[in-house]
């Protein structure tokens, strides 16, 4: 699952591309927006909203897309080969004089007027990357939702977008180690929820500009996170062989930890 920095980048390069620029062509390769033609029409702005892309087009059309597992949006030149996949996998096409957007493998893309936006994306917990996020109100906003299931597993709840939006497997496995919390830890017997979420937060912000995701503060190769992706290796901290196993709330999801820097707790 993608994280939310990496939408977010995604978001801002299609906005410097296409944003407040009028549009010569589009393609949708989807069946219920096969006729749709926006050429003529400007994109007013691209946004980021979770792990969703909102491509706002004036003067009131929204194209709502999710990448999900392996989607993803790239930018060429004019006249440049497209290089993300074989034509078939190709979704959307937007195209104005200065670049070409092609979506590949977008399992969601559909267009919905501006002010209906909540439709798709009202249901998210506070996003993690918004830029008027606000240390007070979002957190107390997500640690209110975190409770609401007080019994449920930290780590199915973090990687819920209804309780708080960004966070996918890689930054929960991250973020739970540095707290030193055991995946499986009810919400409820979590020690600090509102701190837990800014270092989430924190996490994501640090990596938002670039490709690389480093949670350690060492980018070298192999050495750019503290679990995730390190299961049977020895924990950076203490030497314990990092565990790994599957966490549904309901669909399966790996989980990494350290059984000794992230114990579990004892019973009451």
């Amino acid at each position: 699952m993608p994280e939310g920095d990496t939408v977010w980048l995604a978001g801002r390069r299609l906005d410097q591309a296409l944003g407040g620029r009028e549009l010569t062509g589009s393609d949708f390769r989807v069946p219920s927006l096969a006729t749709v033609d926006l050429a003529g029409r400007q994109v007013a702005e691209v946004v980021s909203r979770g792990k969703h892309l909102l491509t706002r087009i004036s003067p009131d059309l929204t194209l709502h897309t999710h990448v999900r597992m392996d989607g993803t949006w790239h930018l060429y030149r004019p006249g440049r080969p497209w290089t993300g996949g074989p034509g078939h996998q190709i979704r959307v096409v937007l195209t104005n004089a200065e670049w070409t957007a092609v979506g590949y493998r977008l399992p969601v893309v559909e267009l919905l007027p501006t002010a209906e936006e909540d439709r798709v994306v009202g249901h998210l917990g506070p996003d993690l990357l918004d830029p008027d996020w606000d240390s007070v109100t979002d957190v107390a906003e997500c640690v209110r939702r975190l409770l609401d299931r007080p019994d449920r597993p930290i780590g199915a709840a973090l990687i819920d977008q209804r309780v708080v939006a960004g966070i996918g497997t890689l930054y929960r496995a991250e973020a739970l180690f540095l707290h030193g919390l055991w995946p499986w830890t009810p919400v409820a017997r979590v020690d600090d929820l509102p701190g837990l979420v800014e270092r989430a937060r924190r996490l994501l912000d640090a990596n938002r500009n670039g490709p690389s995701q480093v949670t350690t503060g060492d980018p070298r190769r192999g050495r750019e996170h503290w679990v995730f992706g390190r299961a049977g290796r020895p924990c950076r901290r203490c030497g314990s062989p990092i565990r790994s196993g599957e966490l549904g709330d309901p669909h399966l999801r790996p989980v990494v930890w350290c059984p000794r820097c992230q114990p579990e707790p004892t019973a009451d």
